[in-house]
């Protein structure tokens, strides 16, 4: 099933019930709290599916950027969550959601928690509990990857057991790689962090000799990444099989089970519907993510000489 019909499903499943519901929470505020930036293909699909979600249920949704993917730093990140803090004294929403770690850590978790406003949060990496959930005022959705999935389709393609990272230097991807290590088990024989296009692609050349297979992180915290100079110099180079679970990190990779962004919006919003229905945060339980997208990329495989099984190739999407 593709992510556009998954969507349209679960929406159509939530609208079935939402005329009568909605007439009693018309005209109620959802402030939705993006840690990142528009045009970030992560942060796009989880304010699209919240955008979705909240359709015909006279709910004003807005959003605010905090855009701590582009600058890093917990300084920034700081005053960030200030001038959120501040639009949420001006506006006054009835529910406020916070998508991915840095809402949760730099604004409700020293500002929010245990407070009277209900908060849903979404795309925290993993363990939400670092940032002191589950509050009485707060409900959310954990994103976890999957990584396992993703490494076991990858070795039967591999030449050995060696695993390697490489990602960004910034807080979500560290966080990310050590949950795969300390939750998934994964051992890795090398990790590399770049903050630079000209240190990805180094990266990236020395370890096709390092390991025999390779997880890729996020790009988009390398600010002078260029993607076709990028797709041409893994072509170039590539030489063991690589994964991710990013999506847009597809025509860098060969094969990713990649997390749908739409899930957690929709899954944030329904959860602000039942609070301002009446339902306590604290009752709604802490979610996972469930969905993944199978993507391929025949061309990247091809140049490394790995032929996938047909099996795989029927229940995947051909990217190149």
């Amino acid at each position: 099933m593709t992510r556009k019909i998954v969507l349209m499903v679960t929406l159509l499943m939530f609208a079935i019930a939402a005329p009568v519901f909605a007439q009693s929470i018309a005209g109620k505020k959802i402030l939705f709290v993006n840690s990142y930036h528009a045009g970030y293909a992560w942060s796009d699909g989880v304010v699209a599916g919240a955008k979705e979600a909240v359709k015909g249920s006279g709910i004003e949704l807005k959003v605010v950027e905090m855009d701590t993917k582009r600058n890093g730093g917990e300084a920034f990140a700081k005053q960030a969550a200030l001038k959120v803090k501040a639009e949420i004294e001006q506006w006054k929403p009835d529910v406020l959601i916070v998508a991915d770690d840095a809402a949760s850590k730099y604004l409700v978790m020293p500002y929010y928690k245990n407070a009277s406003l209900p908060v849903v949060f979404c795309g925290v990496n993993w363990d939400s509990t670092i940032y002191g959930y589950p509050y009485k005022n707060a409900t959310g959705m954990d994103e976890v990857a999957l990584i396992q999935q993703i490494i076991d389709n990858l070795k039967d393609y591999a030449k050995g057991t060696r695993i390697g990272s490489l990602t960004t230097d910034d807080l979500t991807e560290r966080k990310e790689v050590d949950a795969y290590k300390n939750i998934v088990k994964v051992n890795f024989t090398v990790e590399k962090y770049v903050k630079t296009f000209a240190q990805w692609k180094e990266a990236y050349k020395s370890m096709q000799n390092q390991v025999d297979l390779i997880i890729l992180g996020n790009k988009v915290a390398i600010p002078d990444f260029k993607d076709a100079e990028a797709a041409a110099w893994v072509l170039a180079h590539s030489k063991v099989p690589t994964g991710t679970i990013n999506d847009w990190m597809m025509p860098f990779t060969m094969l990713s089970i990649a997390k749908v962004p739409e899930e957690q919006g929709i899954w944030a919003v329904k959860a602000a519907l039942k609070i301002l229905g009446g339902t306590p945060p604290s009752s709604i339980p802490i979610a996972r993510n469930e969905k993944g997208d199978l993507l391929l990329n025949f061309k990247l495989a091809t140049k490394a000489g790995i032929v996938f099984k047909p099996a795989l190739v029927r229940n995947a999407k051909i990217v190149n």
